[in-house]
């Protein structure tokens, strides 16, 4: 397991591990020459992903199955929809075992979406990641159904815009996260944002509420007087404002709907 002291320095100096097979017992570190970060305030809500979420066709929560999460990331998938052919996994053993100690340690938190079926629940979609100071650096999302790991990411984005994080990595960019919003620079402009996002003071304009329209409530309000002390809410404080807020804007049997609205507001 690697020690949660170095990976979290590692993170801290924007890089990160990685493995070359599931079972592959040592790892590299990895500083992308160029890397992809998300805007928090471009985030692109799709037509097709606004009605997903309006209709509440999942169930979204926060570090309610963490390691479930991780196996399903690292699970083989396949390299083509028309193939039979797997890829492999970056993901070993023990990189999940150190990621699983950061979780327990408070470091390190999932989003989880499933599908109600018959009174029971299915986990169809899902994301992780690390999260420190106003940075969320996310590691890998996974998806069984369509649109489920982009619901995840789009509770993700409005959880970390409500708790006052001004940095979400994704690493490598790929044609998915593209086409969520995501951006490509180089490492050195990377690493002046992680800098600054590491800093005591938020970047003007950044991690305030606006946006937030008809649903503002009693978890803005505290956000406000959290944010005039320097302080940012960790990813499940700021889920759990997230929920507090739909239940204020009267939304409670589709939060979706709430999700949505943050989002076209800021998209």
């Amino acid at each position: 397991m690697i020690e949660p002291e170095l990976l979290m320095l590692a993170y801290r100096s924007g890089i990160f591990p990685m493995a070359d097979s599931r079972d592959d017992p040592e790892i590299f570190w990895i500083e992308p020459r160029l890397r992809a970060i998300l805007p928090l305030d471009g985030f692109h809500l799709s037509h097709s992903l606004a009605r997903t979420l309006r209709r509440g066709r999942f169930t979204v929560t926060c570090n309610a199955a963490f390691s479930e999460v991780m196996e399903a990331c690292a699970a083989p998938r396949q390299v083509r929809p028309d193939s039979d052919d797997e890829s492999g996994s970056w993901i070993s053993h023990r990189i999940q075992a150190s990621y699983e100690n950061l979780h327990f340690m408070g470091q390190a938190h999932s989003i989880e979406v499933w599908r109600e079926e018959d009174g029971a629940r299915r986990l169809v979609g899902g994301l992780y990641g690390v999260g420190f100071d106003r940075v969320f650096c996310g590691e890998s999302m996974f998806s069984r159904e369509t649109d489920a790991s982009k619901v995840a990411l789009a509770w993700l984005v409005a959880a970390l815009r409500l708790g006052g994080t001004t940095l979400l990595d994704c690493q490598f960019m790929t044609p998915h996260l593209a086409s969520l919003g995501a951006v490509e620079m180089p490492q050195k402009r990377y690493l002046s944002l992680l800098q600054q996002a590491q800093s005591a003071v938020s970047p003007e304009g950044e991690g305030d509420a606006d946006g937030v329209g008809a649903v503002t409530g009693a978890a803005v309000a505290e956000l406000v007087a959290s944010e005039e002390d320097g302080a940012v809410l960790a990813l499940p404080d700021a889920f759990a404002a997230l929920l507090e807020l739909v239940a204020d804007g009267g939304n409670a049997s589709s939060p979706g709907k709430v999700i949505a609205q943050l989002l076209t507001h800021t998209s």
